[in-house]
């Protein structure tokens, strides 16, 4: 599949070009940029092989008819337009997380894609860490019996309010966007074979440090049908060490440093060791899209599943009584 990157920052230039070249199927092929000099930058550094491989208009690079699918990893407000524009132009899609900052914008770009007979898979990469995976089977298989408590911890330290993601221009959220996001897929992604769907949300959030208008802390508390409960706790205010917990009537595990863009750390189940392979999870997910076009079917994580992420996120913030962010 010959690929474009939309948006050559960090975690394009880091994740997801390094791994379209490490695939035997993918092609690192072209780059939309509003910086054409930014653009080449990225382009000589990962070798894109169209003949013309930068691009700083969106409707010029969707009208290259060798072009077959489109990473996007832009701002969380410009993903509909550039979704919509790409299925439109029979691309398949790629997408970086949060899906969209509303339900309607979630519904409009997964009509569009069916509409359009493209691909609209949802970059959760760490659904493909090898650790992740096999417990999640195995949890599902009754490892730990009846799930009881899930606990995702995941900050980092911002060096100052100035992130594209503490701008409503540009986002809707701050730190759910970067990490809320992927420990609420995880969360769901463990619990939902067995413990049905969420059914209530209680949140606090804090902007006591940058006084963004957008989530600086967030501390989410979630039920589950069967009456499981899970927490969240994300932050760009202060750093620490990633941490997921999960917690049964035959036990518990705890995941150390699993979280983040590598596929490393360490797993514990019940005071052992747990072993896996660490490799690339950017990798996993460029595969499964690349499969799912081919073979005509749904990704892993679909749009839909991106869909349900953003109705969450939204209710996390509703249920805050912040009303400026609802």
């Amino acid at each position: 599949m010959k690929c474009a990157i939309l948006g050559p920052g960090g975690i394009a230039d880091d994740q997801h070009a390094p791994a379209i070249t490490a695939h035997p199927s993918a092609i690192n092929w072209s780059v939309l940029s509003r910086s054409e000099d930014r653009g080449r930058a990225f382009a000589d550094r990962h070798q894109l092989q169209s003949p013309t491989p930068v691009y700083t208009s969106l409707d010029s690079l969707l009208a290259d008819p060798e072009l077959e699918g489109v990473i996007i990893a832009t701002p969380d407000r410009f993903h509909e337009e550039q979704a919509i524009a790409a299925a439109r132009a029979g691309k398949h899609i790629l997408l970086e997380k949060p899906m969209a900052t509303s339900s309607d914008a979630c519904d409009r770009m997964i009509r569009a894609c069916e509409a359009h007979e493209v691909v609209l898979a949802m970059a959760y990469h760490h659904r493909w860490h090898d650790g992740h995976r096999k417990l999640q089977h195995q949890i599902g298989q009754g490892l730990l019996g009846r799930l009881r408590h899930m606990r995702v911890h995941w900050t980092f330290k911002a060096p100052d309010g100035g992130n594209w993601r503490s701008h409503p221009e540009t986002g809707r959220w701050w730190a759910l966007a970067a990490n809320g996001t992927h420990c609420l897929d995880l969360i769901r992604w463990f619990f939902l074979p067995t413990e049905g769907e969420i059914t209530h949300v209680a949140s606090i959030i804090s902007r006591a440090k940058f006084d963004s208008p957008h989530d600086e802390s967030a501390v989410v508390a979630l039920q589950f049908e069967s009456g499981a409960t899970a927490e969240i706790c994300v932050s760009v205010q202060f750093e620490s060490s990633p941490r997921v917990e999960i917690y049964g009537d035959d036990g518990w595990v705890r995941m150390e440093n699993t979280l983040g863009r590598h596929g490393a750390g360490s797993i514990i189940h019940n005071g052992q060791s747990v072993s896996f392979e660490p490799r690339n999870p950017f990798l996993g997910e460029l595969d499964d899209w690349i499969r799912a076009a081919k073979e005509g079917r749904s990704p892993e994580v679909s749009g839909e599943e991106g869909r349900k992420n953003v109705d969450w996120l939204l209710k996390a913030i509703k249920a805050s009584g912040a009303d400026r962010y609802a």
